[in-house]
Order: C-alpha cells, then sequence, then structure tokens
C-alpha cells in the first residue's frame, strides 16, 4: 500500500497489527509484511512468546513490537490499536489471523463450543476491523486482510462449526468492503487449504490422513505458512490497489474441482 512506483509490493513506511502472531500463519504473515518493509506489530495473548518473537524480527532488521491483544475482550481489542498507534505510528495494515476450530459431528456440537468459535473466528475478527477501521478511516486509507479458510467454501466433516465461522468472514469481508471502500479502506480475505503448522502437524503426519488429503488437492501439495503469508503482503500492497472484496483462495486447486 506503500507510494512506492518502482516496486509496488514494497510496504515500507507502513504500520501493520496482526492478530494472533505468535505461531503459525500469524507469525509468517508478520514476519513476511516486516520483510517487505512494514513496521509491525505482533497481537498475542502470550506477550511473552510475543516480546521474544519481535526480538527476532528486530534481529532481523525489522521493526517490530508485541502487543498484548484478547481477541475476545473488545477493550483489549482497542487497547491493542491505540498501543500501535503511540508505539509505531498510524496502523494501515490489520490481519484477522487469530482463529480456532473444535472439530466435532454437528449432532455433538455443545453450545460453549459454538460459541467460543464464533466469538474468535467471527466476534472477534469484526471488532478488531472496527478499532482498526476507525483510525484508517481518518486517514482515507487502510488494508485489512482476514484470515478465512477453504473452510469458508465447503463442507468438511465433522468441521460444521469452523466452516460456518469462516463462510461468515468471508461474507463480513465482502459486506465491509463496501461499506469501507468510500474511506479507501480495502478490505480482503484468504482462502487457505490445510497449512502445516503445529496445529496441523499431528493431523497430516497420519499417512491414511495425509493421502486422503493429498487426493482432494490438485496441486499435490500440502501449504505451508508462507504460502499464506506472500499473498497477504500483495493484498496490502500498492499491487492491489483496486482490489477489495474479494477471497483469494490459496487451496491448490481444491475448490476448483
Amino acid at each position: 500500500m506503500s507510494d512506492s512506483p518502482a516496486n509496488p509490493f514494497a510496504l515500507n513506511g507502513e504500520i501493520a497489527l496482526v492478530t494472533g502472531a505468535t505461531r503459525g500463519i500469524g507469525y509468517a504473515c508478520a514476519r513476511a509484511l516486516g520483510e517487505a518493509g512494514a513496521a509491525v506489530a505482533l497481537g498475542c495473548r502470550d506477550v511473552r512468546a510475543g516480546a521474544e518473537l519481535a526480538n527476532a524480527l528486530r534481529d532481523g532488521g525489522i521493526n517490530a513490537i508485541a502487543v498484548h491483544m484478547d481477541m475476545l475482550s473488545l477493550e483489549s481489542i482497542e487497547q491493542a490499536v491505540a498501543q500501535v498507534e503511540t508505539e509505531l505510528g498510524p496502523l494501515s495494515v490489520l490481519v484477522n489471523n487469530a482463529g480456532h476450530s473444535r472439530p466435532a459431528p454437528a449432532i455433538q456440537v455443545k453450545a460453549d463450543d459454538y460459541d467460543a468459535m464464533f466469538d474468535l473466528n467471527v466476534k472477534g475478527a469484526f471488532f478488531a476491523s472496527q478499532a482498526a477501521a476507525r483510525t484508517m478511516a481518518a486517514r482515507e486509507r487502510g488494508s485489512i486482510i482476514n484470515i478465512a479458510s477453504q473452510a469458508g467454501l465447503v463442507a468438511l466433516d465433522g468441521e460444521s462449526i469452523y466452516c460456518m465461522t469462516k463462510a461468515a468472514m468471508i461474507h463480513m469481508t465482502q459486506c465491509l468492503a463496501v461499506e469501507w471502500a468510500p474511506h479507501h479502506i480495502r478490505v480482503n480475505a484468504v482462502a487457505p487449504t490445510f497449512i502445516r503448522t503445529d496445529s496441523t502437524k499431528g493431523w497430516l503426519e497420519n499417512e491414511a490422513s495425509l493421502n486422503s488429503l493429498l487426493a482432494r488437492i490438485p496441486l499435490r501439495k500440502i501449504g505451508e505458512p508462507e504460502n499464506v503469508a506472500e499473498p497477504v503482503v500483495f493484498l496490502a500492497s500498492n499491487a492491489a490497489a483496486l482490489i477489495t472484496g474479494a477471497t483469494l483462495k490459496i487451496d491448490g486447486g481444491w475448490t476448483a474441482v
């Protein structure tokens, strides 16, 4: 989003906040945004872990901080955005990555599990977007990228609630893109397939599960966190200046079949 005619992908001068940034896709996004030139805030519940990762990024030449951010607390979300603006400068990029799943057959889903997934995956992302948009609108510029999932586009057995939350996030992306376009705030999403992270490691190490998964992906590849982070950098940059309300599939062709 930075004004760099020589390199439209550069993010020099941008201030980015990534939620759920202490591992996996979130940390990969923070690192990639920083490598593209942005100053980066790692939104996290565990500030000690976040601070260690921010130190590692600074050792690599990236301007990075860790901010406490509980996505279940509206007060915490607002305080995190305020801290970013105080310590780094005007927020211009938000990546809504925080989220989780509690797999269960639909007939066995408990109300607590339903609420927990919607509270984090949808409500938290909405109010983080709202807090960011309030400050972005004052400056008439900004980019919000939601980490959705191919699960929001297809049905996955035993993941009905997670699929519903990601479908809601994708539609939220479109709604906010239209509403905030007059303020020059772009809102987009990415929809990754299964990505190799700590949370999927055990499942992917099961040969039968892995083979079943690969059979559904035309490219026959399991994604890495960087495969998500790099498109996020694109969507944050001037190279995507005319893109808003879009969901970029990062699924190896799964949803094309």
